[in-house]
């Protein structure tokens, strides 16, 4: 069994590989740093299992995801991801991927998870899976949401969750200019004037939430 694991943080990545090389026994675990070396590494050898993170320097996870698929359709992918917003779930998922979990799940998850995946099955952390139900399909988002690139609304994110350009950049390895021709692309496709706007749109929207007082 061959996994590779694509995360752009070593210590996150060693601390996952660590986990699964002890969880799945004989499994050989191959790591990336980034889509391009993940594409790289499947050429050399197609695993039988890709671990993904959705935020990743360069291309997107979600865009590694599409590339991989398409040049092999029956690749099994399993996203992790810090971020759970369900417009950023929807979007992973609606590239083929076969599961997606968060990196707060329990190790327990990670390992039901990355079974399922590997027998072709579908895997969504129960609570993600509770709210993707709830919320119902993707045709009741604000369709200003579905206009942005998956880089875009990355960023979107980031900075309705207080984030700083100088961070964000910096996450994502690219320059501050970058960040900041994103946000004016942001203000004209979401049709807002200020940061305070976008806030409350990503708010209304649901792709962040407030912790209530007390």
């Amino acid at each position: 069994m061959n996994i590779l694991l694509v995360d752009d943080h070593a210590i996150v990545r060693q601390g996952y590989s660590s986990l699964l090389a002890m969880m799945l026994g004989q499994a050989q675990i191959e790591e990336a740093t980034s889509g391009e070396d993940a594409l790289t590494a499947a050429q050399r050898q197609v695993p039988d299992l890709v671990i993904l993170d959705v935020g990743l320097p360069g291309i997107s996870g979600i865009e590694t995801a599409r590339r991989l698929l398409q040049r092999w359709p029956s690749l099994r992918i399993l996203f992790f991801s810090m971020h759970d917003e369900l417009p950023l779930v929807r979007q992973a998922l609606a590239t083929g991927a076969l599961g997606f979990i968060t990196k707060s799940a329990a190790p327990q998850v990670l390992l039901e998870a990355v079974r399922r995946c590997l027998g072709g099955q579908r895997y969504i952390e129960q609570e993600l899976a509770t709210q993707l139900a709830c919320a119902g399909s993707d045709d009741q988002l604000d369709p200003r949401l579905r206009e942005m690139t998956q880089r875009e609304f990355e960023i979107f994110v980031m900075l309705a969750k207080g984030m700083p350009p100088k961070q964000i950049a910096e996450r994502l390895c690219i320059s501050g200019k970058t960040v900041s021709n994103n946000l004016t692309v942001l203000k004209q496709k979401l049709a807002v004037s200020s940061l305070t706007e976008l806030v409350h749109l990503a708010i209304d929207a649901g792709v962040i939430r407030v912790q209530a007082a007390g």
